[in-house]
């Protein structure tokens, strides 16, 4: 990734394109057997409701969107009946429905819209970091990892069980 990289909120206008980035993801989860994502959700209206809210972010590359995801400071009901504990009690970040386009996987550019998220946290004094995901999405498993974030428990949506995970920031 030569050519500079840009975190910015999503716009109506890349709605089109996270879609297409979306799709992507779903059909590599299918291909993989994994069963997040393959129930319909994410839909193209929660990306049109995460833009309108302010809450989807995109990398971009020369201008043209890489990666999708929403960032939310407005807490996660779902994660208030975690099956295990949190490492804190602090405000949070989480990230939901995190994509990153076919041409450019395997780069570190979901890497990077994660740390892009940590450093947009801090600036808001935020330092804490929550995401959850399904027991086989083996790609964001091992990022979570790399990133220094730990398992605290399991939430469900649903009923379906995903492995949460914290992050304490350091300013």
């Amino acid at each position: 990734m030569n050519n500079p990289i840009t975190f910015r909120p999503a716009e109506a206008a890349d709605a089109a394109r996270i879609w297409q980035i979306i799709l992507q993801a779903k059909e590599q989860m299918r291909l993989r057997n994994s069963r997040q994502w393959q129930d319909g959700y994410p839909a193209m209206l929660n990306i049109a409701a995460d833009i309108e809210r302010g809450d989807g972010y995109v990398l971009c590359q020369n201008g043209d969107v890489i990666a999708y995801g929403a960032v939310l400071f407005t807490g996660e009901p779902a994660y208030e009946a975690i099956q295990g504990q949190w490492l804190s009690h602090l405000p949070y970040v989480v990230v939901h429905r995190l994509a990153v386009a076919d041409e450019v996987k395997n780069r570190g550019v979901a890497t990077l819209f994660m740390r892009k998220v940590e450093e947009l946290s801090l600036q808001r004094g935020i330092r804490s970091f929550r995401v959850d995901t399904n027991f086989d999405n083996l790609y964001m498993l091992k990022m979570l990892a790399a990133l220094d974030f730990t398992y605290c428990g399991e939430v469900l949506y649903d009923n379906n069980p995903r492995r949460a995970y914290e992050k304490l920031m350091e300013k």
